[in-house]
C-alpha cells in the first residue's frame, strides 16, 4: 500500500521490548513482501504466531481448466450458478484461469473458514449484499461496489451480513496494487490518478478472539494444508506499517473522459502480475460534435479481455444477451466491438449509466468446468445477426 497506518497499541521503537500486563513479552511479527525489500507491517501478538500443533493435507473442491478451443468469444451467465449454501472461500466457482490469475464467482451465505492464500494477493469485488472481512489486522465492512485487496498470506475470513453476498474473486500469483503510473516515487497518489488515499479504507481497530486448537486453511503453491494453531490468530493488539487489507468503492472511481472515445487504460484501477483490473462507471461521454461514444472495433493483440457486468446498462453490448451478472470473454485472436446497431444508437448520447469490472490478462485464459455449464452458446454469433 502507498501509505503508513497505525492501529491499536505498538511500542515507540520497533524490534524492542513490549510487555503485556503480566510482564511477558508481546510477540512481534513482521509481515513483508519481496524479501525485506518492499512494503511490510509489524504486528504484536499476545501469543506466538508460530505455534501450530498439527499440519495435514487438505483437499479443496476439485477444479480443472481446458483451453478456449475452438477460440471464440464467450458469455457466462453467473445467475445460473446455484446449489447448496456455501462459503466465500471453498464455495467459489472457478470460471477462468491461467498461470497468473484465477477468476471465480460465488454466492455465499455461510461464514468462511479461517484462510490464508500463500500464493498471492486476492481482489474481491462485492456485486450484491454485504460481507465482513475479518483478519489479523482487524475488520473491514464491505458493501455493494466495494473492492477489497487482501495481501498474500493474511489470515482472514469472510462473513456474510444479513443474507447472501455475491462476490467476484480475482486470485493472483503475486501482488495486486494501484497502477505504478498513479503513484509518486515515494508511493503517494498523483494528481492525475482517478482515486486517492482519501477513498481507501482499512481496519481501524484490532480483533481479539480467544480460543485454542484453531483451524486455518492455507492455499500454497503445492496444494492446500490445514494448520491447527495453538491459539487463535486474532490476538493482535496493535500493528503499523504499509501492508494490510484495504477497501475501495467502485463508486469513488473518478472517470477520465475526453472529446473522443478514451481507451480502456483510463479505466485502470489495479495492476497485478501480467494482468490489470479496470472499472467502468457512470460517466459523461465523448463531446466532440462528431463523436461516437461506444468503443470502436478493437483487437488488443496481447490480451484476453474479461468484463463482469454489475450495474446499469452496457450500451455497447445491447442485443447480445448480456445482462446483470454476465461475464464476457473476448480472447486475443478475435476482433471484438460494439454489437450491431450500437454505434448508431449511441451517437448524440451525453452520458452512459454502466458499471462493470474488467480484467485484461497478458496470457491466454483457460475455461474452468463451471464456465462451460453456464455459457450462452449463441453469443459468438451475435455480431453476424444483422447480416
Amino acid at each position: 500500500m502507498p501509505y503508513y497506518r497505525r492501529v491499536g497499541d505498538v511500542p515507540p521503537k520497533r524490534h524492542t521490548q513490549f510487555r503485556q500486563p503480566d510482564g511477558s513479552l508481546f510477540r512481534e511479527e513482521l509481515m513483508g513482501q519481496e524479501g525485506f525489500s518492499s512494503d511490510s507491517s509489524l504486528l504484536y501478538h499476545r501469543n506466538a504466531p508460530t505455534a501450530i500443533v498439527s499440519a495435514t493435507v487438505f483437499e479443496p473442491p476439485a477444479w480443472s481448466r481446458i483451453p478456449n478451443l475452438p477460440l471464440k468469444p464467450r458469455h457466462l451467465q453467473t445467475g445460473k450458478l446455484g446449489g447448496e449454501p456455501v462459503d466465500a472461500v471453498l464455495g467459489r466457482q472457478h470460471l477462468l484461469a491461467n498461470d497468473d490469475v484465477r477468476i471465480s464467482f460465488v454466492e455465499a451465505s455461510q461464514p468462511s473458514p479461517l484462510y490464508r492464500n500463500a500464493v498471492g494477493d486476492e481482489c474481491i469485488y462485492v456485486s450484491a449484499g454485504r460481507v465482513t472481512l475479518e483478519s489479523t489486522f482487524g475488520a473491514l465492512e464491505l458493501a455493494e461496489g466495494d473492492y477489497a485487496i487482501i495481501p498474500t498470506s493474511v489470515i482472514h475470513r469472510l462473513i456474510p451480513v444479513d443474507g447472501p453476498v455475491r462476490l467476484l474473486t480475482i486470485e493472483a500469483t503475486g501482488h495486486i496494487g494501484p497502477p505504478r503510473r498513479y503513484l509518486s516515487v515515494r508511493g503517494q497518489f498523483l494528481e492525475h490518478a482517478p482515486y486517492c488515499e482519501r477513498d481507501l479504507r482499512a481496519p481501524t481497530a484490532p480483533i481479539l478472539a480467544e480460543g485454542s486448537d484453531i483451524s486455518v486453511l492455507v492455499q500454497h503453491r503445492r496444494g492446500w494444508t490445514e494448520h491447527i494453531y495453538a491459539n487463535h490468530p486474532f490476538d493482535v493488539i496493535g500493528w503499523d506499517g504499509c501492508l494490510y487489507p484495504w477497501a475501495f468503492s467502485i463508486h469513488d472511481f473518478e472517470p477520465i473522459t475526453g472529446r473522443v472515445h478514451q481507451p480502456p487504460p483510463v479505466h485502470q484501477t489495479f495492476e497485478g502480475p501480467n494482468f490489470v483490473i479496470c472499472s467502468f462507471v457512470p460517466r459523461k461521454v465523448d463531446y466532440h460534435p462528431l463523436a461516437i461514444p461506444v468503443p470502436y472495433n478493437h483487437h488488443n493483440v496481447d490480451s484476453d479481455e474479461v468484463l463482469f457486468y454489475t450495474g446499469g446498462n452496457y450500451e455497447a453490448r445491447r442485443g447480445s444477451g448480456i445482462e446483470q451478472g454476465s461475464i464476457s470473454l473476448h480472447p486475443s485472436g478475435f476482433t471484438h466491438g460494439p454489437q450491431p446497431g450500437a454505434v448508431e444508437r449511441a451517437i448524440g448520447a451525453e452520458a452512459f449509466d454502466e458499471l462493470a469490472v474488467m480484467v485484461d490478462t497478458f496470457r491466454p485464459l483457460d475455461l474452468c468446468e463451471p464456465a462451460l455449464s453456464i455459457e450462452d452458446a449463441g453469443y459468438a454469433w451475435t455480431w453476424a445477426s444483422a447480416r
